[in-house]
């Protein structure tokens, strides 16, 4: 299922990823911590953006993303 939400003066477009689709490793731009295979998240990108604009999300992070800054990618990326 999509949605839209506005973030940052831009529209983003909102995914929902059951954990049955959820088959890779990402890592939560909001809190920097990995999304196992399984765990169900949202996938975002900018309305007017390309495919490598796609993030990966917790669901509770993209909720909360005005309450917090974007962390940037850590040092530690998964290998896997």
């Amino acid at each position: 299922m999509e949605s839209t939400d506005t973030w940052r003066g831009e529209e983003w477009v909102v995914r929902r990823v059951t954990g049955a689709a959820a088959v890779k490793h990402y890592r939560c731009p909001g809190c920097d911590q990995e999304i196992p295979p399984g765990v169900p998240h949202v996938v975002t990108w900018p309305q007017l953006g390309a495919v490598e604009d796609r993030r990966h999300w917790h669901a509770p992070c993209w909720v909360a993303r005005d309450r917090r800054t974007v962390r940037q990618a850590s040092r530690r990326r998964s290998t896997r």
